[in-house]
């Protein structure tokens, strides 16, 4: 089979049986695509035919090249997952990819705000005007529930139920129910009630957060909202869009949450995932005990 054939069929298996995410399908078809170019250039053999000397060889040129082992990885993950699924449709006999093992890496700990940083950022909106009300609302949610950015700009009006006191989330593979602590709600109930109605642009519009032309606001948009304010609460850490979905996480653990509980609230798909922070918060003791034992 020719590799175009091949890429396709695999394009079309990320996105329809795997529901992988936009950037999950265009890191994959990347790492693939470069590999096709390799073959190409220095062997005779299409993606069907390729040995484990091949890839082998493919994975050293990476290294030679002075990648990251981090990218190393990553490639050596997409090869793996396109080999399986060709042999798996009957297209290779053989997988060739089992040869390929990633170097070992020091995991890295993700960075979380302290919960006073936490207050710090959460207090930076002005409820002075639609603007103020909104980020307040967002920043509130994102912190009270650990969902994803991109999730947090997908919900709709209809996936919060103030009332009971949950959100809606639609994951990458299944919705969950996640509850809300009460400030999380007073922010929702006000910028629902009072701002939502005038900042939409028209009434037919479904997205629970919507930018200052009145339509779904874009993680760009959210991204610099939250870069703002994080140099108005004069935090030095380097916030991202993932930095309270980490502190939610790990203010959870620290508080007696299960790591089960947390990795349904996260939407993890295993639970390895989840196990980051007990790392994290170990690591957090072991530091407050060397700074604040006399004999440490």
């Amino acid at each position: 089979m020719k590799d175009a054939a091949c890429l396709s069929k695999y394009e079309a298996y990320l996105k329809n049986e795997k529901n992988a995410s936009a950037n999950t399908l265009s890191s994959y078809l990347r790492d693939i695509r470069q590999l096709g170019a390799y073959l190409s250039g220095h062997t005779d053999h299409g993606f069907d035919a390729a040995t484990e000397a091949d890839l082998s060889a493919y994975v050293a040129s990476l290294k030679a090249a002075g990648k990251s082992i981090a990218t190393v990885s990553r490639a050596i993950a997409s090869i793996k997952s396109f080999y399986a699924f060709l042999q798996e449709n009957g297209i290779v006999s053989e997988n060739p990819s089992l040869v390929l093992v990633p170097d070992k890496t020091a995991q890295k700990l993700p960075q979380i705000l302290t919960s006073k940083e936490v207050e710090l950022l959460l207090e930076q909106p002005e409820c002075v005007d639609a603007k103020g009300y909104r980020d307040r609302a967002m920043l509130e949610l994102l912190y009270a529930t650990g969902i994803r950015v991109s999730e947090l700009i997908n919900l709709d009006i209809y996936d919060l139920n103030l009332s009971a006191g949950i959100i809606t989330c639609h994951g990458r593979d299944h919705d969950r129910a996640i509850p809300l602590y009460n400030t999380a709600i007073k922010a929702l109930s006000e910028y629902v009630e009072f701002i939502r109605p005038r900042m939409i642009a028209s009434p037919e519009e479904k997205a629970l957060f919507v930018n200052v032309s009145g339509e779904r606001m874009s993680r760009q948009g959210f991204w610099k909202l939250i870069k703002s304010y994080q140099a108005k609460a004069g935090i030095e850490k380097d916030i991202t869009p993932h930095t309270l979905r980490h502190s939610f996480a790990a203010h959870l653990l620290e508080n007696g949450a299960d790591l089960r509980s947390i990795q349904e609230m996260l939407g993890h798909a295993d639970i390895s995932s989840t196990q980051i922070y007990s790392q994290l918060v170990k690591k957090q003791l072991k530091d407050v005990y060397n700074k604040a034992h006399p004999r440490a």
